[in-house]
């Protein structure tokens, strides 16, 4: 969680100031958001992507171990009154859980200009993954479309790794990402610096370069240039599938961080 960070929108604000930064994004649970708004628009912060899994107070308390609902709804209301260029709400749809709860999301559009994003339920370490609590895609649109027939679907952008749909009358937008019944690799330009310092060049590769240990023992930019450079030519082709990817050892989802390259 980034804004746990006292110094968040000084790092934030340093790292727009890069030459080639041009928009500049976070994800967060949204716990602290609200309070840290102005601060983080201030330092040129463009788009939040915050994390929601569901509408239910009480179910929201037994999914991420605390409370805090109503802080998250502030900070997404207070984040679209701000007028942040993107306000994405990601959540993770896993059977028995918040399935029955998509079409409460894809209501929540209507009147807010966000991207409500429903994404596949992937296996990492420590989130016990099942094959039994995952919903596809392909189930997930076919149930929108039953209470929403004039579902569109819009153009995709360059490397955008959700499919977006615009229901007619809605200010917001709906976005699926289909990692596993679906993989968008091929058009995909994700890299990604963990907090400790390594490289990986895909979310669901165990292979990891350490940058950290490379500036550390004095690497100049233009070496440092190259390694990164051959990791990024490594990258395979497509990731392996949900089954094998469930069987990999592969650090959790929240010890890595996503840098989006133009």
């Amino acid at each position: 969680e980034p804004l746990i960070r006292k110094d968040i929108a000084d790092i934030c604000k340093r790292i727009k100031s890069l030459k080639g930064i041009d928009t500049l994004g976070i994800t967060t649970n949204g716990i602290v958001l609200n309070r840290k708004l102005q601060d983080l628009k201030n330092a040129g912060v463009d788009s939040l992507n915050i994390s929601l899994d569901t509408l239910d107070p009480m179910k929201f308390e037994i999914m991420t171990r605390r409370k805090g609902f109503d802080h998250v709804i502030k900070s997404i209301e207070g984040a679209l009154e701000l007028g942040f260029t993107t306000v994405k709400v990601n959540c993770v749809v896993i059977r028995g859980l918040n399935d029955k709860e998509i079409i409460d999301f894809v209501k929540w559009t209507k009147d807010k200009p966000i991207e409500m994003r429903f994404i596949e339920y992937m296996p990492f370490d420590g989130n016990r993954w099942n094959f039994e609590k995952f919903v596809s895609f392909t189930e997930m649109i076919e149930n929108v479309k039953k209470e929403f027939p004039m579902l569109m679907k819009l153009e995709a952008g360059p490397n955008d790794t959700a499919k977006v749909w615009k229901i007619d009358g809605h200010l917001g937008t709906l976005g699926f990402i289909t990692s596993m019944s679906n993989h968008f690799c091929g058009d995909c330009n994700r890299i990604r610096l963990t907090a400790d310092g390594n490289f990986k060049v895909c979310l669901f590769d165990q292979k990891e370069v350490s940058l950290r240990d490379a500036m550390r023992n004095g690497i100049s930019d233009e070496d440092l240039i190259q390694i990164i450079g051959k990791a990024v030519w490594a990258k395979k082709a497509s990731h392996a599938g949900m089954f094998e990817i469930s069987q990999t050892k592969n650090r959790p989802m929240i010890k890595i961080e996503v840098i989006k390259p133009k």
